[in-house]
């Protein structure tokens, strides 16, 4: 009766996804079902050019409003705790000081690994923010039609054409160096069958936005004073400024645009539409195919519903095929809940990024003291899987972000909350060495699960070369890449003694993904299929389930152990129905029937 129950509850989730996969305005790209996103912080990506390395100019409106004295470009193969000696003369510790640190990655370091990238199997690109602003992250908008001038060949050169437009008339925008590169880092993705999206921060832009400076300098005068939500002006009769505006999560470096019942109001709203018709269609033809294939949109639940559905259609308009994700994660934070997203779904959002999916995956392979069982682990896939529909098969299923602690550090300190007290700062018990071999291991039987379930799997930049590091800024550090020699880590940002870790890429790791990719990208039923769950020993962790789409079907079995495992293969039901399966990791054969399979510590089989 238990399995019949499973059974069934399986059917009714794939024929609950199926009847809700829309046409026309409302349904997925079909790409996306079967895309492999690899996700670029560009700034720490790779500096491939160091003529537009950032400097003193460039950081003028970011936090903390100050170039130090000594201050450079960082050196890329640092130890990342260590104080370089201008950092040293501030008396400061690492966390005070760490966001003053540019590194110099830029768009040129983007193309020159896109055959890295697709020798690892990936098929899409996410990009972080890309237009122009101060700081190293790019969420603080200085203009949102330009790319940053220091992703570009020429930064002088950018600013010079800056100063001739007008900004509020898309017909005097010209093309800056750095755009140009973009288009052509489009055309190189796209050459290579790959698909790109970016990033749009379209609830709050940073101090330096060119309408919110003309609102400082103007005040009640500018005719942008409608654009953002204004407090209180200046009295210019006193010698203090009493100007107040509302931030981001009351952050005064991000001002909040302003939002009436249907999201933007008129002003930023048109300046969007503009924005996303340059991107999407750069020369204007109607033919989409030289623009970025989507959009991943911060913060997407801080923005009215209706202006999402209205942004749906200025880009369904332009690409039919495009992809829409939103970040639509914490509900209450304090309380550990995240967002059911259905609400966004299907006519504003074809997926979320889905850390609903990580905090499972976590809890069932990472955790100890917190760990979940496998029963529990399919009850939570199901039960997302439920809430999703259709648009589940097009999640962007991740296992880190910039935002999070990366899946090295989240497997050597796996027992707290996701995405809470995540680094040394906010957490002095937090461990910030490198992954040992049986985390290593853990961390694979997370790929195995990621890459051999529905949703779209994503790679964090670096993750893949085994970096780890906790949560913001230390999620950030730049690409360790195989042709550059690291230093060892033996700091601490809070001069804790500590065992030092080596640096350097991860080959067995890579080419792990890499397989697990082949894999995906070589068998249709593991992006389309629909899935049917088997726990064959719940006390045990042995968890099982089958991938099927008409007559295709893979069986994956997974041991979720640190000792090995033996079981009869007639326990895996699935297995009953063929004489023979090959793995496709390994190439060895399995038999079905009454035949006894050994499955080694926190193993997975992925059996056709």
């Amino acid at each position: 009766m238990k399995k019949f129950t499973s059974i069934l509850i399986s059917l009714l989730i794939f024929y609950s996804c199926s009847s809700q996969q829309k046409t026309g305005l409302y349904s997925v790209p079909e790409w996306s079902k079967e895309a492999i996103w690899y996700q670029i912080f560009p700034e720490r990506f790779s500096n491939r050019d160091t003529n537009n390395d950032p400097g003193p100019i460039d950081m003028k409106g970011a936090w903390p409003y100050f170039t130090p004295d000594g201050w450079q470009v960082h050196p890329w193969e640092s130890d990342w705790y260590k104080l370089q000696p201008w950092e040293a003369k501030l008396n400061k510790n690492f966390y005070d000081i760490v966001n003053i640190r540019r590194y110099g990655g830029d768009l040129q370091g983007v193309i020159d690994k896109l055959d890295y990238l697709k020798d690892l199997g990936i098929t899409a690109i996410y990009l972080n923010p890309i237009f122009e602003s101060p700081s190293l992250h790019k969420y603080d908008a200085t203009f949102y039609h330009h790319i940053d001038n220091n992703f570009g060949p020429d930064p002088a050169g950018d600013r010079e054409i800056w100063s001739n437009e007008n900004h509020a008339d898309p017909s005097t925008w010209q093309w800056t160096s750095a755009d140009k590169l973009f288009l052509k880092l489009i055309e190189e993705v796209h050459k290579r069958n790959m698909k790109i999206i970016i990033d749009g921060v379209f609830n709050h832009t940073g101090t330096q936005f060119w309408a919110f400076k003309d609102i400082v300098k103007n005040q009640q005068e500018s005719k942008y004073k409608d654009w953002f939500i204004i407090n209180k002006w200046d009295d210019p009769a006193t010698p203090e400024s009493e100007f107040q505006y509302a931030g981001w999560m009351g952050v005064r470096d991000l001002p909040e645009i302003k939002e009436d019942e249907n999201g933007l109001v008129t002003g930023p709203r048109e300046h969007v539409h503009a924005v996303v018709k340059r991107w999407m269609d750069p020369n204007g033809d109607g033919d989409p195919s030289d623009g970025i294939d989507g959009w991943r949109l911060d913060v997407a639940e801080m923005v009215s519903h209706n202006f999402w559905r209205d942004f749906r259609k200025w880009v369904r308009e332009i690409n039919s095929e495009a992809y829409i994700v939103g970040e639509v994660w914490w509900e209450d934070w304090n309380n550990y809940k995240m967002f059911d997203a259905k609400p966004w779904l299907g006519d504003q959002f074809d997926a979320v990024m889905n850390y609903r999916f990580t905090r499972a995956v976590k809890d069932f392979v990472l955790a100890d003291k917190v760990q979940i069982d496998a029963i529990a682990f399919t009850d939570s896939i199901k039960n997302i899987m439920s809430n999703y529909g259709g648009n589940y098969y097009v999640m962007m299923n991740l296992l880190g972000s910039h935002d999070t602690e990366r899946l090295g550090s989240l497997a050597v300190n796996p027992d707290g909350m996701y995405d809470h007290q995540g680094n040394a700062k906010d957490n002095k018990d937090f461990d910030v060495r490198k992954p040992n071999e049986v985390e290593l291991k853990r961390i694979k039987l997370a790929y195995g699960l990621q890459f051999t379930m529905p949703g779209a799997p994503q790679v964090y930049n670096g993750d893949e070369a085994g970096m780890w590091g906790g949560d913001d800024p230390d999620c950030r550090k730049p690409m360790v890449w195989q042709d550059i020699s690291y230093e060892t880590e033996t700091s601490h940002p809070f001069g804790i003694k500590r065992i030092p870790d080596e640096v350097k890429f991860n080959s067995e790791l890579f080419n792990w993904i890499k397989k697990l990719a082949e894999v995906r990208n070589s068998n249709k039923v593991l992006s389309l299929g629909e899935i049917e769950f088997n726990v064959i020993d719940n006390d045990e962790n042995i968890l099982s389930y089958r991938r099927i789409m008409g007559m295709d079907e893979i069986i994956v079995v997974v041991n979720r152990n640190p000792i090995s495992i033996e079981i009869n293969s007639i326990s895996v039901n699935f297995l009953a129905s063929k004489a023979t399966w090959n793995d496709l990791i390994t190439g060895d054969k399995i038999s079905g029937g009454n035949n006894v399979v050994k499955l080694e510590p926190y193993q997975i089989l992925i059996l056709k």
